[in-house]
């Protein structure tokens, strides 16, 4: 169970690596791709709050990477079991706000990667 709790939170990690360099560096070329029905001109205007968001996901990120070198094994769960609820809470307020599927990309796996955590 410890060698799924941590691909999991890995998983979780890269994918939140990638928001964070997709709203950071790649907001005006990618972004356009990803979201083709947003105005064109919105994107130049966007970006500084884009940037933010993705500065945020990597703050989720460097937490849940944080928990790969705590020696610690309640501390080690306690950081990952906040910085998962802070990512649970993400995607769900994004599923509620955006799109259904923010939930079952973002929220998803860290409520199962909690409840593990918890059952171990």
């Amino acid at each position: 169970m410890e060698l799924l709790i941590k691909v999991l939170i890995g998983i979780i990690a890269i994918f939140h690596l990638y928001i964070l360099w997709f709203e950071m560096f790649a907001w005006e070329t990618r972004g356009r791709k990803v979201f083709r029905h947003f105005p064109a001109d919105l994107f130049p205007k966007t970006k500084t709050l884009a940037a933010n968001q993705g500065l945020y996901n990597g703050f989720l990120a460097a937490g849940l990477i944080w928990t790969f070198f705590i020696e610690n094994t309640e501390w080690k769960a306690n950081v990952a079991l906040f910085f998962l609820g802070c990512v649970a809470v993400a995607g769900i307020y994004g599923a509620i706000t955006a799109s259904k599927k923010i939930f079952f990309v973002q929220g998803l796996p860290a409520i199962i990667a909690f409840l593990l955590i918890l059952l171990n």
